[in-house]
């Protein structure tokens, strides 16, 4: 881990968590988690800050594209928490 890389993760994460303001921090935490979980077979607790960027970076593109597919609509997690909906 270094630090440039682990301040770049915090930094995405702020910015992820401004498009999504109506999402509370441990949600948004929580949905990642299931994102590394399903895309990389382990959880937040098990993978490096520069893959933790990544699962972040990815996940800022799908919530900007939903966005813009629906712009009046916010953002949440649906019903089991297992994802963002428009």
């Amino acid at each position: 881990m270094t630090p440039d890389v682990r301040r770049e993760a915090l930094a995405a994460l702020a910015e992820l968590s401004d498009l999504v303001p109506e999402v509370r921090i441990g949600q948004l935490v929580v949905h990642l988690g299931f994102l590394s979980e399903d895309e990389g077979g382990r959880g937040l607790g098990d993978i490096e800050d520069d893959e933790l960027l990544a699962v972040i970076r990815r996940h800022r593109e799908e919530v900007a594209r939903l966005s813009s597919d629906e712009p009046n609509q916010p953002m949440r997690l649906n019903a089991g928490g297992s994802g963002l909906t428009g």
